[in-house]
């Protein structure tokens, strides 16, 4: 009976080292990527992205091409019809 508690013991400890080095740090990695997400500077940095962005879409004389509008203008259209129907 000793024994088999000393097997178990040891098979769960294996198995908490194994899941500490492997899932474990992933999880660190992770958690400390959306911490760095999450600071200040670079919620600050996405923003100014973003507005660089829009700013850039807005001194654009088209945003779509020819052929673009012609297929939302057709899927707009299509939708049109089926709401009405």
């Amino acid at each position: 009976m000793k024994i088999f508690v000393y097997k178990t013991l040891f098979v769960f400890l294996c198995i908490f080292v194994m899941f500490h080095f492997t899932i474990g740090s992933k999880l660190k990695q992770l958690e400390g990527q959306i911490e760095n997400f999450q600071s200040k500077e670079n919620i600050e940095g996405i923003k100014n992205k973003i507005r660089g962005e829009l700013s850039n879409a807005v001194q654009k004389e088209n945003y779509l091409s020819k052929e673009d509008a012609q297929l939302i203008n057709e899927f707009i259209n299509k939708i049109k019809k089926e709401i009405s129907q």
